[in-house]
């Protein structure tokens, strides 16, 4: 297992982490099991665990509150608010009013007294960053939270924000979590840019895009990975969209064979290497798909295949930029833009 430092908190993480969405029912993981995969993520090394309170509605919190009881000194915990908690209009975004209360309730459901990483899941454009970060800074001086950061941010709101925390004398974030993979580079663009010039640490989600880049989609062959059953428009292969990932899929498998690596290790091997990335975040739902996954722990690709992953998907470029999360909301909703 590599460690890298996490943006500049001096903390050492893992290359890979653990993510703990699949915890609960959205992955039908049981308690026993969500435990023996933080045993075994905590043997081969992995020392990051990272969830959030809207996983399967608290549930993922609580099963990862018993699986790291007695060993907390030893994990670096994160989890996320901001995202809806229910159908109250306030127990969602990023106000004063509701991350006091959101904290409250994760380290409950979580067992402990602090989290080493407290991130924002999405930009909350109705809170001003004054808000936001002044409440967390708060926070973070009661020994509630030691750092925080941001998640799937667009590159701009990053800056805005690190300029708010200077103007107003508050804390800032120290890390974001974006959406990246080989057939998702976008954020290789303005994202990546921005986080290395202001020294954030980088934890990336979805790396295996779903399941896309994990050999659970291959031509001519049933559809294996679960998200398929709640995400079913992104594996409909009679969709153009679908069947260009497809295309870049089949190729990519003939550059892993060639190299003589799994399409995990490829893929999740192309993520670490980004010189702005600190891990990637991975989210096994068994233990055999951990070990699969451990597997690209240490593997390190060669000039000749990161130009050959070049070749089929051009840097910055996004495969599906309709499932992004980071599009302006101007862009979504027409009467943002048609005052």
């Amino acid at each position: 297992m590599q460690y890298r430092t996490l943006g500049r908190t001096g903390i050492q993480i893992s290359s890979l982490a653990l993510g703990a969405m699949n915890f609960g029912r959205i992955g039908r993981t049981t308690q026993s099991e969500a435990t023996a995969l933080v045993d075994a993520a905590l043997d081969a090394g992995i020392n990051v665990i990272d969830t959030a309170d809207m996983y399967s509605a608290g549930e993922s919190e609580e099963m990862v509150g018993k699986a790291v009881a007695g060993r907390r000194d030893d994990i670096v915990l994160a989890t996320k608010a901001a995202l809806p908690m229910g159908d109250e209009r306030n127990h969602r975004g990023a106000s004063r009013r509701w991350l006091v209360t959101a904290l409250e309730d994760s380290l409950r459901r979580l067992g402990v007294d602090d989290v080493d990483l407290y991130q924002i899941h999405r930009w909350d454009p109705s809170t001003s960053d004054e808000e936001t970060l002044s409440a967390l800074t708060d926070l973070q001086r009661a020994g509630k939270i030691r750092h925080f950061g941001s998640s799937t941010y667009p590159a701009h709101r990053i800056v805005q924000a690190q300029w708010a925390a200077r103007e107003h004398g508050l804390s800032r974030y120290v890390t974001e979590q974006p959406g990246y993979s080989i057939l998702q580079r976008g954020v290789e663009t303005h994202v990546l840019p921005v986080t290395e010039e202001y020294g954030l640490g980088v934890l990336v989600w979805s790396p295996l895009a779903s399941g896309w880049l994990s050999g659970a989609v291959r031509e001519g062959r049933d559809i294996t990975t679960n998200r398929s059953a709640f995400m079913p428009d992104r594996f409909d292969l009679t969709l153009p969209v679908n069947r260009a990932r497809l295309d870049a899929v089949e190729r990519l498998a003939k550059v892993a064979d060639e190299a003589g690596l799994t399409m995990i290790q490829l893929a999740l091997g192309f993520v670490t290497a980004h010189p702005a990335v600190t891990a990637a975040l991975i989210g096994p739902r068994t233990t055999d798909h951990l070990h699969a996954q451990l597997a690209a722990a240490d593997t390190v690709l060669s000039a000749d295949v990161l130009d050959a992953v070049d070749a089929i998907v051009a840097p910055g470029t996004d495969l599906a930029a309709h499932e992004k999360f980071d599009t302006p909301p101007s862009l979504l909703e027409a009467s943002l833009r048609r005052r």
